[in-house]
């Protein structure tokens, strides 16, 4: 029986479920989802690649699982953003667009990236959807609380410009000024609302 450095057996298949999830995300923040296969993620870990059928049935059970993992820390990041912020719903717009740049900045972005282009997609579909929607939650209360009778629409509007800022900042343009004008045309726009 092979050692276990964990407390209990339960113990140590948590650990090393969560180790393989940290190895598949490792490889996707490298841009690249056809990499992830379970000989490259159990190579990182120093394990056959059969041991990787003992925590996951497939290849879309492991990223889906990489999804579930790092959608509460966008989540997360762009929450605290928004609590930093002055309370007034135009600034809490502008720090939702600054926390999701600032994701795309720090390299998080590639694994959403990377995922988009997966074979697999169609199957992490849903997943990606309910991480999508929790992530535009807090734009969507905020645009609700400027008196959008449409907030989820205008949110999706909203996100066209983060994701053409994006686009932008993963192609070298610098984070700073493309953060700047996209917050710039965001409020522009959220001014708008109030006038409607």
């Amino acid at each position: 029986m092979p050692r276990i450095s964990a407390a209990t057996v339960a113990d140590h298949r948590a650990q090393q479920r969560a180790a393989l999830v940290v190895a598949a995300r490792e490889l996707l923040e490298e841009g690249d989802a056809a990499a992830v296969t379970f000989g490259a993620v159990a190579a990182r870990l120093g394990l056959a690649r059969n041991s990787v059928y003992k925590y996951f049935a497939d290849r879309a059970e492991l990223l889906e699982e990489v999804v579930r993992e790092v959608t509460p820390r966008w989540t997360a990041r762009i929450h605290a953003e928004m609590a930093a912020a002055p309370p007034a719903p135009a600034e809490q717009v502008a720090a939702y667009v600054r926390a999701q740049l600032a994701l795309v900045r720090d390299g998080e972005h590639r694994i959403a990236r990377a995922l988009a282009g997966d074979r697999d997609a169609a199957v992490l579909r849903r997943g990606a959807a309910e991480a999508h929607a929790e992530i535009m939650r807090p734009l969507t209360e905020a645009l609700a609380a400027l008196g959008d009778r449409d907030p989820l629409r205008t949110a999706r509007l909203l996100q066209g410009l983060v994701n053409a800022a994006t686009g932008l900042i993963e192609s070298g343009d610098s984070y700073e000024a493309v953060a700047e004008r996209t917050v710039a045309l965001t409020a522009g726009a959220v001014a708008t609302l109030g006038a409607a």
